[in-house]
């Protein structure tokens, strides 16, 4: 048989997908295998139908940028993972649950309520296979926020804690966190911010981190009043070239890794 000399993850979350990370044998660097492993996972972007879709990159490395953008990825604002020391005493108690604690009638309609909430922000984008990952490979936490039999869920988040995911030692990632948009979103967005730092001291966790992209003016600016602070900067790349979630007045935490 054939040996492995690369890989690159595709993720699918609905209308929306983003791969990474790609990596090459570094004894066959240079090769075009890179070219290859992209243009496979466009194909599968196209054969998804996925309408939407991108990756996370260093913006120093002109030669990455510029294998990107042959296949039609074009770079739209910095993307900050950033992160801030976890609070014991939060002053403001939020009401938030786990979806680990939901029946699985109360999961089928929280799935639908979060697709509803995504939908909201991005036609089809849907974050229920991630959701469910992350219960099945118990790799953290889904935190909700709202009550879905009354006025429906007002936001919610995928956590991952623990050394089985993606977080690393002692910390609580936030995969992707969203709030339901209009005029309280900014308020609702730092209850999130609450709930998922509840989680983390719950978890015993020490320090909270999340990905935003800056064209989310105001996400990022409620990261940095909050605390937060920028540990690694890169920028996403987007096909077809356009800003998809990624805009002002949107309240979104992800960073496409």
């Amino acid at each position: 048989g054939g040996e492995l000399v690369g890989s690159n993850f595709a993720t699918r979350w609905g209308s929306v997908g983003f791969f990474g990370p790609l990596t090459i044998r570094p004894d066959l660097w240079d090769r075009g295998i890179g070219a290859r492993l992209v243009e496979a996972v466009t194909a599968s972007f196209d054969e998804w139908g996925t309408r939407h879709a991108g990756l996370f990159t260093f913006a120093q490395s002109a030669k990455h940028v510029g294998l990107y953008q042959k296949y039609g990825y074009w770079a739209r604002f910095l993307t900050a993972i950033m992160s801030a020391p976890v609070r014991h005493n939060q002053t403001e108690p939020v009401r938030w649950s786990r979806y680990s604690d939901l029946t699985e009638e109360q999961r089928m309609e929280c799935l639908k309520s979060c697709r509803d909430l995504t939908g909201a922000l991005y036609d089809g984008l849907d974050l229920g296979a991630e959701i469910q990952a992350v219960e099945a490979q118990e790799l953290g936490e889904t935190v909700l926020l709202g009550d879905m039999a009354g006025a429906g869920l007002d936001g919610f988040a995928v956590c991952h804690h623990g050394p089985r995911s993606e977080a690393g030692d002692g910390a609580c990632f936030i995969k992707f966190g969203t709030v339901r948009p209009g005029s309280a979103a900014g308020e609702t967005f730092d209850s999130l911010l609450h709930a998922c730092e509840a989680l983390a001291v719950a978890e015993g966790m020490p320090k909270l981190m999340a990905g935003v992209n800056m064209a989310r003016h105001e996400a990022y600016r409620h990261l940095v009043g909050r605390g937060f602070r920028t540990e690694i900067q890169g920028v996403t790349m987007h096909r077809p070239n356009e800003r998809g979630y990624s805009r002002a007045g949107v309240f979104v935490l992800d960073d496409w890794r």
